[in-house]
């Protein structure tokens, strides 16, 4: 399924109010994609999460406007977001502070991101090892740098991507394996090196185990249009997953919760004291729903590898700091 073709021309919207009511921040303001003027002033409320311009009949992509109008903010604002909020994860992601290429020295390297090795460290260890015994695959740890891009930091999102290169580059790596919906997102045609998915990668070599049953699957916000993770994911599944639409984001998309914390606990809580287990394959996703009351979240890369570990939401920092220091013994 192919994302239909966007524009980012303003002029063309027939204030229908799809997107108003498709989407828990502009219906609380009472706007829509056309409202330039008061959506500028509201441009770090917003959770980028996109459903504007799926439900835009005209194609206007108020994703990209939104993220236009932050970049425009932060250059009229000496270079910094306005109105502050986003110390530590500047602080965390702009030079990323747990960076580890220690593992790595291979031509094809695991490439977890930030938030999987943050809930599910464990996993996180046994991919790695599963990957390096079976076919002498490396592990490097890095931010890919989508944090820093949303906030409008334009500068520094060529900076991160460049350097990034340069490391991979510099290390011999010609291939990534991804964990993250955000990671492969971000990185579409802008790294010099192939990018491919851990579930592309799983198959290749054999890997994974089929999860038997209906699975009920929210979706993460850069995947739920097109769904081409999803794609990947079907192999392991034995019938046709039900996909979740019925909620907007898990709350954290696009720095979104800095300005719109009780929005974002609305997204996060929206499972909350319903029944069934609800299955993800982003990281963030599936802790922050945790966090939210639904206990019964599980990501299914977990599942695929067999393993059964849940979330681990109380120690997420601590967790992502480890891989800085991770050295793992190959045989």
């Amino acid at each position: 399924m192919k994302k239909q073709n966007r524009h980012t021309d303003v002029s063309q919207c027939v204030h229908c109010g799809k997107c108003t009511k498709s989407c828990a921040f502009l219906s609380k303001y009472g706007i829509d994609i056309g409202n330039t003027e008061k959506l500028s002033e509201l441009s770090y409320h917003c959770f980028l999460c996109g459903k504007c311009s799926e439900a835009c009949p005209v194609g206007i992509d108020g994703r990209q406007i939104i993220w236009d109008m932050r970049r425009r903010q932060v250059r009229d604002n000496g270079g910094a977001p306005p109105g502050g909020g986003y110390g530590m994860l500047l602080w965390e992601k702009k030079d990323y502070r747990f960076r580890n290429y220690k593992n790595g020295g291979t031509e094809s390297v695991l490439f977890p991101g930030c938030n999987f090795p943050s809930f599910y460290p464990e996993t996180t260890r046994y991919v790695s090892r599963l990957l390096w015994e079976k076919a002498g695959i490396g592990t490097v740890y890095d931010c890919c740098g989508k944090p820093v891009a949303e906030l409008g930091l334009e500068n520094e999102e060529a900076r991160i991507l460049e350097d990034l290169s340069k490391r991979l580059e510099g290390s011999g790596v010609k291939e990534i394996i991804v964990l993250c919906p955000n990671c492969y997102a971000f990185f579409a045609g802008r790294l010099s090196v192939k990018i491919v998915s851990i579930y592309e990668k799983l198959k290749e070599l054999g890997l994974g185990q089929a999860v038997e049953g209906t699975v009920r699957i929210f979706p993460p916000c850069p995947d739920r249009e097109g769904k081409e993770l999803l794609a990947h994911i079907k192999p392991f599944l034995t019938e046709e997953p039900e996909v979740l639409t019925d909620s907007q984001c898990c709350g954290l998309g696009g720095c979104g919760s800095i300005r719109e914390p009780a929005l974002a606990a609305e997204m996060s809580g929206h499972y909350a004291g319903k029944d069934g287990t609800i299955c993800t394959y982003c990281g963030s996703c599936s802790g922050n729903l945790v966090r939210g009351g639904h206990k019964e979240t599980e990501h299914l890369l977990v599942k695929i590898l067999g393993r059964e570990e849940r979330a681990d939401t109380k120690r997420s920092l601590p967790n992502r700091i480890k891989t800085k220091y991770r050295k793992e013994k190959r045989v």
